[in-house]
């Protein structure tokens, strides 16, 4: 019974993007190209983003930048949680100050900063993406500390006194789920805050690719753009955080 019904809603899906493909494709037949290209110059584009080398340039830019922002932003954010943690007297400073600081700082902010502060290139977008995610990490990685089970910590420090390892074979294991949810938090945020970064502050890049469409009125790239960045995000979710989520899956 489960899998007639899972049928079904794959079959209904499938039906309403079929669906809403004719609906597109219809109006695009009523409208001028610069305002709604149709389905198929759309996917000859899209298809030029990750095979033309002209373009694969800018989308192997935007990609190369998240993966960065969002490893860095974790290594940070993770640090800072622990540092608030080993260290109590700095979590009236980290959890009072800086993550309040950080967590309510306007996105559109950073980029305006970044703008003045760099000059346009990589370093820009990775400042602006970084300092953006940070908070996310912090506040994931920080709940996951204080809902380590302390119990199994004791346990383990019965035998062993080496806390080094008592992280690694303990800690950690019981912080992955947190870890991972901040992965997956952050990769997400990562690409709608990319677009941003690139049209303020980037010579290179699909947000600056979109741009440049918009100047030129070249509505079939910036829905290609678009379209581009969902199946990045699919992709790095099915091949990367999807596996790493079984590999670490409680058992």
């Amino acid at each position: 019974m489960s899998l007639a019904r899972r049928s079904g809603g794959l079959w209904l899906a499938d039906a309403l993007v079929f669906a809403a493909l004719i609906v597109w494709a219809l109006g695009a037949l009523r409208l001028p190209e610069f305002v709604l290209p149709g389905p198929a110059a759309v996917a000859r584009r899209l298809l030029a983003l990750f095979t033309d080398p002209g373009f694969l340039y800018h989308t192997v830019a935007s990609t190369l930048r998240v993966l960065l922002s969002v490893v860095l932003a974790l290594v940070i954010g993770t640090s800072l949680a622990l540092l608030q943690r080993v260290v109590p007297a700095l979590d009236w400073v980290i959890r009072g100050g800086v993550q309040p600081f950080l967590n309510s700082f306007p996105s559109i902010g950073w980029a305006i900063l970044a703008a003045i502060w760099f000059t346009p290139g990589h370093g820009s977008i990775i400042f602006v993406q970084v300092a953006i995610l940070i908070p996310f990490c912090m506040i994931n990685v920080g709940e996951g500390l204080r809902q380590i089970d302390r119990e199994a910590l004791e346990m383990a420090a019965s035998f062993t006194r080496r806390r080094a390892r008592i992280a690694v074979l303990v800690g950690l294991p019981l912080l992955m789920p947190y870890l991972l949810g901040a992965l997956r938090i952050s990769y997400g945020v990562a690409w709608k805050i990319s677009l941003v970064a690139e049209l303020l502050g980037s010579t290179s890049g699909l947000g600056y690719l979109m741009l440049r469409a918009q100047g030129s009125a070249d509505m079939t790239t910036v829905i290609a753009a678009c379209f581009a960045i969902v199946a990045l995000f699919v992709a790095g979710e099915r091949l990367l955080l999807d596996p790493l989520a079984r590999r670490f899956a409680p058992r």
